[in-house]
């Protein structure tokens, strides 16, 4: 509901309008709050996955690094979009940070890329995200072929694509290290994963303003709590992390694989469509308005560079977070510049190594109980968007095929020898395509945007 003691009606729809100082504060700092969980938790599922979180070759300072570019580019990202530099930016109060949608290419690529890690990754990110930014000259004449049966579908298989991840972490992490401690899937690891699930939805649906929006934070603080009483969480690395540390270009090195660049180039543009719906939401829902082509170009350009920028320096690709634009709607404000102040916030944060090093001391099960919630609203948000589409005999067939084969694929991702190759030993290794394609995403992606171009409408 609008609180009119900030601003008059007219201000509040205004992007340029300055709340007084004593209001916009707690409101930037709101919209962190509302986006702090999801912003990290993709750099601690990609430290997982790169094997640096747990097990014999845990690397704590980069895990750390991480979530400190984490929390420092999806600040700097967002002061693009808000500030805006020449034709980049939106000018309205769009907040950036780490994307989810990357993650179901990322995670298979990581995985198969052997020896690329961080270095290749990284790569994908510079080059997907100068894709991303090239896009923003023509995104907005394609949404033509984007219905909201083809993004609806997009979003939902994201979500399906996590899912699996969240159940893992909440039964004491992926990958075979996790999976070999005997607490794997153990009552206790249930039990705090359980109370996070069971405070968020408390919050969420029982509470008001700040406590609803930061539903998922208080969760995981209380099933922070719960796991320190039960001598589950570690401060060991705590003591060894700065007070303060600069971001380092290329600390992970530059490598080609082309896997993850393929990949992130084929993300970019489904990054991108989400990105035009984002400033429409938020331009209708603030402002009672259409978007102007110059706002969606200036908003995709950020996404982009504002990106490529946080890949040089060892972050993950960014994107406007939707429960933001939601927050824009909720409060009434549309203000660009209460954003820019939870943008220097979370810059703060991202200067400081010991808010990562505090973050990195979260045991996986406590964050497997927020992931749960977080990765199931990615799905229920394509199913939203799917409740907009009209359900003929030509639309399921679309839906059903384009999901059959993308999620088939993924379940069974030995299904094709063709996405197998040998390697220097003569050993099968999973190929290029095949990681593209058992990431389930992309085949699902190609298929629905293909069926709905060539097959003709129902009379």
């Amino acid at each position: 509901m609008t609180d009119l003691s900030i601003g008059t009606s007219e201000q509040l729809a205004d992007p340029n309008y300055t709340p007084p100082l004593g209001k916009a504060i707690p409101l930037g700092i709101q919209h962190v709050l509302a986006m702090f969980v999801s912003n990290v938790t993709p750099a601690i599922i990609i430290s997982t996955t790169a094997g640096i979180a747990f097990g014999p070759d845990a690397d704590p300072v980069t895990k750390v690094y991480l979530l400190q570019m984490a929390m420092l580019f999806a600040g700097l990202a967002t002061l693009i979009q808000t500030i805006g530099f020449g034709p980049i930016g939106a000018r309205l109060p769009i907040v950036q940070g780490t994307s989810f949608a990357f993650l179901p290419v990322m995670i298979p690529a990581m995985i198969g890329a052997g020896t690329a890690g961080l270095a290749g990754l990284m790569t994908g990110v510079v080059i997907g995200g100068l894709f991303h930014a090239f896009l923003g000259l023509f995104v907005g004449k394609i949404r033509f072929a984007l219905p909201p049966l083809v993004t609806g579908l997009i979003v939902l298989m994201i979500g399906l694509a996590l899912i699996k991840v969240g159940i893992e972490y909440a039964a004491g992490g992926a990958g075979d290290f996790n999976r070999s401690q005997d607490s794997w899937g153990g009552l206790s690891n249930w039990f705090q994963a359980g109370i996070v699930l069971f405070v968020t939805l408390g919050f969420k649906f029982f509470a008001r303003g700040m406590l609803s929006v930061s539903a998922v934070l208080i969760g995981l603080f209380v099933g922070y709590i719960v796991a320190c009483l039960m001598g589950d969480v570690n401060f060991g690395d705590l003591g060894d992390a700065g007070w303060f540390a600069l971001p380092t270009p290329f600390r992970f090195g530059f490598e080609i694989n082309w896997a993850i660049i393929i990949g992130m180039c084929l993300m970019a543009f489904i990054s991108a469509i989400e990105t035009v719906g984002d400033v429409s939401g938020i331009t209708k829902g603030g402002a009672g308005r259409e978007a102007t082509d110059d706002e969606v170009q200036g908003a995709t350009f950020a996404d982009g560079f504002g990106s490529a920028i946080a890949g040089v320096f060892g972050s993950l690709p960014n994107t406007s977070f939707s429960q933001n634009v939601g927050l824009v709607a909720m409060t009434g404000v549309m203000s660009r510049h209460v954003v820019t102040i939870g943008a220097i916030f979370l810059i703060i944060c991202g200067l400081v190594p010991k808010v990562g090093a505090i973050i990195n001391t979260i045991p996986i099960q406590v964050l497997g109980g927020g992931v749960i919630v977080m990765f199931g609203m990615v799905a229920a948000a394509g199913a939203s968007m799917l409740a907009d589409v009209h359900w003929n005999s030509r639309n399921m067939v679309i839906f059903a095929v384009a999901l059959s084969i993308g999620l088939g694929l993924q379940q069974v991702p030995d299904a094709f020898n063709i996405f197998f190759s040998p390697n220097e030993s003569g050993e099968l290794k999973q190929n290029t395509f095949g990681i593209l394609m058992t990431s389930g995403l992309l085949p699902t992606a190609f298929i629905a945007i293909f069926l709905n171009l060539v097959l003709p409408e129902e009379l």
